[in-house]
């Protein structure tokens, strides 16, 4: 095609001047076929077709929930789920983005509640309908123990709500695939809430830092930053001592 002869190499195909290219699959995006990558994550199978994703990827180095992704394979009755940033692609891939997950949140006053089961059941009551079928727990893109942390919102236990639930990002898979139509999600992030304001342990050290911040310290460090530009920062972050 375009006057180029394609050949076939070690490492894949390569151009008429040998130079390798990279192999590719075929997926289905959003219903139209395209050929991507096979190395490609989904977010940039979608940008390596030249579509541009405006809702759900304001990350590039890590990963914040906002592109969830539904999925089926070929042969698997099975819908799957994922983000985009770190759900690779693979040959017959069928998917569609869900960057929003419409749900009703409840709204409250933080400094009005009770760390306890009855705060739980006031504002999400939905939770006691959860017949412990797992499929939250199974959809979860970062394989968190979701049906465990909504059980121990059942029971009252703030702690293990909040410990269960630490890494969620809040992409709200689980809710979509809720036969319960519970919001697992945002139950664990009333459980956070409530155990940093009522439960956490005192710590001498983050008391100290805060009053840092009060008086102002690192104004000066964060007015540098603020001046830098994107490649001065990259090297900046890359270079970071980091545990």
């Amino acid at each position: 095609m375009g006057g180029v002869r394609q050949t076939e190499t070690e490492g894949g195909k390569a151009d008429n001047q040998g130079q390798p290219q990279a192999r590719t699959v075929t997926i289905s995006i959003m219903g139209k076929r395209a050929q991507v990558p096979e190395d490609a994550t989904i977010m940039r199978a979608i940008e390596h077709t030249g579509q541009q994703i405006i809702r759900g990827a304001g990350c590039r180095e890590g990963f914040c929930g906002a592109c969830g992704t539904i999925y089926r394979m070929p042969g698997d009755y099975r819908i799957h789920t994922g983000l985009a940033c770190t759900t690779m692609v693979k040959e017959g891939m069928a998917l569609a983005q869900v960057p929003y997950v419409p749900m009703e949140k409840a709204v409250y006053d933080l400094e009005a509640l009770t760390p306890d089961v009855d705060t739980i059941k006031r504002l999400y009551p939905s939770i006691f309908r959860c017949v412990a079928c797992g499929t939250c727990t199974k959809a979860c893109p970062q394989g968190l123990q979701v049906m465990d942390y909504v059980q121990a919102a059942k029971r009252g236990d703030i702690a293990d709500l909040m410990e269960l639930s630490f890494d969620c990002v809040a992409c709200g898979l689980c809710a979509l695939r809720c036969p319960a139509e519970i919001v697992q999600h945002k139950v664990g992030i009333l459980g956070k809430r409530l155990y940093g304001r009522y439960l956490r342990k005192e710590s001498k050290e983050l008391d100290a830092r805060l009053q840092e911040v009060k008086d102002r310290k690192f104004d000066s460090e964060y007015a540098e930053l603020m001046s830098l530009g994107r490649e001065a920062l990259s090297e900046r972050y890359y270079a970071r001592d980091s545990e």
